[in-house]
């Protein structure tokens, strides 16, 4: 998916009349590329909800597919640079639903490739902090959303290390 340039923002951002808000929105856009995405995704956050997941798990899937796990010291790297990578687009949402799907995918990858089969304490630590923040949100969820989620934790509990 490609990233809108700062052109196309703007034009977006002109709708909300605030001229000192349009500013400072697209100074923030100017930083870094993270940002430009996330004001991209806010903008047209009511046309599609899920397109902020979407791009998370692209970019992430694009990482799990790079990544070198012939041995369990690079499969150790690249987990934990990859979990940076979602702890950093976590924060870019209040949505605890998108959290959610976002640690489910990102666990799922992680078995997925076979980073559980090295049975490595640090990936293995992983792995199950990423269990911990999934229970963790779906106690805050309704109980109908709370039902789904914990169908979706069983089954990975059913392939935790320990």
């Amino acid at each position: 998916m490609r990233i809108p340039g700062i052109s196309e923002i703007r034009k977006e951002l002109k709708f909300l009349d605030e001229k000192k808000l349009i500013e400072l929105v697209l100074d923030l856009g100017k930083l870094n590329r993270e940002n430009k995405a996330y004001l991209y995704f806010k903008l047209f956050e009511e046309d599609n909800p899920r397109l902020f997941i979407e791009m998370v798990q692209e970019e992430l899937m694009t990482e799990f597919q790079k990544a070198n796990t012939n041995h369990y010291h690079f499969a150790k790297k690249s987990a934990q640079a990859i979990r940076r990578k979602l702890n950093k687009n976590l924060k870019l949402t209040k949505d605890k639903a998108a959290h959610i799907d976002l640690l489910v995918f990102f666990c799922r990858k992680l078995k997925e490739y076979g980073y559980l089969d090295f049975r490595h304490p640090v990936i293995d630590n992983v792995y199950l902090m990423q269990m911990t923040k999934i229970e963790k949100l779906i106690a805050g969820l309704h109980e109908d959303l709370q039902y789904d989620y914990n169908k979706e934790l069983e089954e990975l509990r059913e392939t935790s290390p320990r």
